[in-house]
């Protein structure tokens, strides 16, 4: 995407939505200490930070999902209590969640109008009217779904439409959007971005949250960053760039975040032979389609590639989520085909899934629990389960992955988004595995829990594990593997050595950049 600059014609000096001194404290965590902040409309002010850092706490507060500790709140320069998110979304107030929060038993029509519903004569609830907007929300965000499909039914880039929809469907004068893009395609973010500028043209403030740090730069009016609860720095579009954002989130330069990997592998750990999956929502396509590669002990490879590309499928048929229809795997020299998930981790193959909420965590568990889970037949005695020794192997792996808790008792929901995605890989480590597969480790988390995602990647692969891990990210790509596989379409396109490759080369391969020259990425 390039960057594209934005005239509003609104006054500069006009705040529609201010915090005053805003604190927020949960028993003796001080989540936000005074933070003053102003929103403008027509404007696109981008909130950037590290998880734990309190954008989300503010925005929380500012749309009626949490109330201060202290501080005030003014709309239109008057003070503003907001009693829940029914009173924020009266007063023109959106928020877009980072967790997504629809009911997946409920259609799409009524995910947008859920607590809100059209009523005929004030006794029955209009289902034709809703589908009418419902249908018109589809089409101004270029997704052809039936407003009574399932939202179980819909893949997870389709759901985050959906929520977005709601948003959209209240007609907010003010529109939070915490992470909007993190599970979007870049064609989807390419629509989000045009709906942006519509609204902000036509007066909405956005208010935008993204640890895309390039593709939030892109969008922006404004900036600011949290860190540590505090708001530390303030800056317009043109003052300001990457390296200004990364140093003012976590103290240090893009350049010393990078990994530290191994050049010299040992045996292969994993072979791929003509690998076919048929895409189990579409039985006559073929979500991967004859692929062969070899990862080494030691070597970090990634899969890069669009949405579609067939890198999920693979990844999860490795793992036997899904099955192979033909071809051969085989690891550290066995055949492993026909075994089920469980005996393929006692193999030593594991996957850490791209949804971890959905995939990777058990919600209503501990992180301790969370993080024993794939390894707790080992702790078994008799008929006992070993408390002392699944509590000794649990504290030393978030010890060992550096997960920020306040112990394992903690609930799962307490923690970063960040450092749940650490006791997903702290639970597949705990298997000892000999292969593990990360799908997209990045999704949904600050630069700096980013960094260090990856250099527990190479920290494991110089231990002599193998990695294929799976991205949509070419930066990430580049900078943390040593071979790309660039995949288009469930087939290989490409294979490059990132010390001598570029973005355009692994674009062009991906087809990525002749999207870009027919303007469906700007």
């Amino acid at each position: 995407m390039t960057q594209t600059s934005t005239s509003h014609p609104h006054d500069p000096g006009v705040v529609v939505m201010r915090a005053i001194g805003i604190t927020k404290t949960y028993g003796a965590t001080r989540a936000l200490k005074g933070v003053d902040f102003e929103i403008r409309p027509g404007t696109v002010t981008v909130l950037f930070g590290e998880n734990g850092a309190g954008k989300s706490t503010l925005m929380k507060i500012l749309s009626g999902v949490e109330t201060p500790t202290s501080g005030t709140l003014e709309l239109d320069g008057e003070p503003l209590e907001l009693k829940d998110t029914v009173d924020a979304s009266r007063r023109g107030i959106a928020i877009i969640h980072q967790e997504l929060s629809l009911a997946p038993n409920l259609s799409v029509r009524d995910n947008i109008f859920m607590g809100r519903e059209t009523m005929r004569g004030g006794l029955i609830v209009d289902y034709r009217a809703e589908n009418g907007v419902t249908t018109r929300l589809m089409q101004r965000l270029e997704e052809d779904l039936d407003p009574r499909t399932l939202v179980s039914d819909l893949r997870l880039g389709q759901q985050q439409i959906v929520e977005i929809a709601r948003a959209l469907a209240g007609n907010a004068r003010v529109l939070i959007m915490d992470e909007p893009t993190s599970a979007l395609s870049g064609h989807e973010v390419e629509i989000l971005f045009r709906l942006i500028r519509e609204l902000t043209a036509e007066g909405v403030a956005i208010v935008y949250i993204s640890h895309h740090l390039e593709e939030a730069l892109e969008i922006a009016d404004h900036a600011v960053v949290f860190r540590d609860g505090e708001l530390v720095a303030r800056g317009d579009r043109r003052d300001i760039d990457i390296n200004w954002v990364i140093s003012n989130m976590v103290g240090r330069n893009a350049d010393d975040l990078s990994p530290d990997l191994l050049e010299q592998f040992g045996e292969p750990v994993l072979t791929l032979d003509k690998i076919v999956v048929v895409d189990p929502s579409n039985p006559g396509r073929l979500a991967v389609d004859g692929i062969s590669l070899t990862v080494h002990a030691g070597e970090v490879v990634c899969l890069y590639g669009l949405m579609g590309a067939g890198r999920t499928e693979l990844l999860e048929a490795l793992a036997g989520r899904s099955p192979i229809a033909s071809g051969t795997v085989t690891l550290a020299g066995t055949v492993i085909n026909k075994q089920s998930i469980a005996e393929r981790i006692d193999l030593g193959l594991a996957l850490v899934p791209e949804d971890r909420q959905r995939d990777g965590l058990v919600q209503t568990m501990s992180v301790g629990e969370n993080a024993s889970l794939a390894n707790l037949l080992t702790f078994v005695k008799g008929i006992m389960l070993g408390r002392r020794a699944e509590r000794d192997a649990i504290t030393k792996g978030i010890t060992d992955v550096r997960v920020k808790t306040s112990g394992p008792t903690a609930s799962i929901t307490s923690l970063s988004g960040g450092n749940q995605q650490k006791v997903v890989i702290s639970k597949i480590l705990m298997t000892e595995p000999e292969v593990i597969l990360l799908d997209e480790p990045s999704r949904g988390i600050d630069v700096g829990a980013k960094a260090e995602i990856f250099a527990l990647m190479a920290r494991e692969a110089r231990r002599g594990l193998g990695v294929l891990f799976a991205t949509s990210e070419v930066g990430e790509a580049l900078g943390v593997s040593n071979r790309v596989i660039v995949m288009s379409k469930g087939r290989i396109v490409g294979e490059f050595d990132p010390k001598h490759s570029n973005r355009e080369a692994l674009m062009v391969a991906s087809g990525e950049s002749t999207e870009r020259e027919n303007g469906l990425i700007a």
